[in-house]
């Protein structure tokens, strides 16, 4: 037998109407679809069940699910298209200054000079964006094909110098939201040498940390991370980097580690904080340890693993590194 309950919905919500309490932005981060949940009763089944067909009741739910909004940011630079992030169209000018800081483009944040942000949501704003940059692909592409789609052009404006670095470095990057690399054709650029990094680090003393963070400190930034975590709690889509200053917990959200990270690095050097640990709440990749090590931040911790090249690079260049941060543990992989 079959038990199906109706729920009323709208399609869609922005964001600082799905809930009252969490004090959302009003831009769209969330919306709400509609979805059918199949499921046995808690008493009836098990994960060890082989036979199934004795159960004569599947519950199903038709209700509202919050789903993260994955918005195409275009990054745009002294009018050249540089890069589209698949990304929470959120913090977008963290997100941008900490992307351009990864790529190398920027190593000051009052290199750049002035931004906007633009979202289009007509063909007139898309007309408007496609004739007022330069898109050296040369591919038109109609407005109605972006209309599944929320998209944002992040407009940079970078100093003479900054501007002479894209020309050098100028690429075509399509970003997925799994993966900070995708888009990348050569190795120079996926597997950069930091060496001068490191010895930068080691050259300013203040800049390093030799002592590991304590299971007491990172278990707290882990509680109040799991606490204020919000639109993964509404959603249970997103990625979350997060630091402490003094008692006070920063944390930035994005359908993509690696956008969480960079939304972190662009605050850092908009503020001109010293980052002593960075919690992740994902697993640890290699770009994520690539863009800590050009932010000279001594510590990355994840809560889940770290990937084995991840390790090597963070051992080779001085990062500490450490993972599995749950319940009551934490393991090291650097620094040891």
């Amino acid at each position: 037998m079959i038990v199906e309950n109706n729920a009323q919905y709208s399609d869609q919500v922005s964001a600082d109407s799905v809930s009252e309490d969490l004090a959302l932005p009003a831009t769209p981060l969330a919306r709400k679809h509609m979805a059918q949940k199949h499921a046995y009763p808690l008493n009836e089944y098990s994960h060890n069940s082989i036979d199934i067909e004795g159960f004569d009741e599947i519950h199903i739910d038709r209700q509202l699910a919050s789903l993260a909004v994955e918005a195409a940011i275009s990054i745009v630079i002294n009018g050249i298209h540089y890069a589209v992030l698949m990304a929470s169209p959120s913090q977008l000018e963290y997100l941008a200054v900490g992307f351009l800081f990864s790529e190398g483009l920027i190593e000051h944040s009052h290199e750049l000079l002035d931004w906007e942000v633009t979202q289009l949501t007509d063909s007139a704003s898309f007309e408007n964006f496609t004739e007022n940059s330069i898109d050296e692909t040369n591919v038109s592409m109609p407005f109605e094909q972006l209309q599944d789609y929320d998209v944002y052009v992040v407009e940079l404006v970078l100093n003479q110098r900054c501007h002479q670095r894209i020309q050098a470095q100028k690429r075509q990057l399509a970003g997925r939201t799994g993966c900070g690399m995708c888009g990348i054709t050569g190795l120079t650029q996926a597997l950069p040498d930091l060496s001068g990094y490191a010895q930068n680090k080691q050259q300013n003393a203040q800049q390093v940390t030799t002592t590991k963070p304590s299971l007491d400190s990172l278990l707290n930034i882990r509680a109040q991370v799991d606490a204020k975590q919000h639109m993964h709690q509404l959603t249970g889509a997103v990625h979350a980097a997060a630091t402490m200053q003094g008692q006070h917990l920063h944390l930035f959200e994005d359908v993509g580690r690696h956008n969480a990270l960079d939304k972190l690095i662009g605050w850092q050097l908009r503020h001109k904080v010293e980052v002593e640990c960075v919690v992740m709440s994902s697993r640890l990749s290699i770009e994520l340890v690539q863009k800590s090590i050009r932010a000279y931040i001594p510590w990355l911790v994840g809560m889940s693993a770290p990937t084995s090249t991840a390790v090597r690079v963070a051992q080779r260049y001085g990062l500490g590194l450490a993972g599995f941060l749950r319940d009551n543990r934490v393991t090291y992989y650097s620094r040891l």
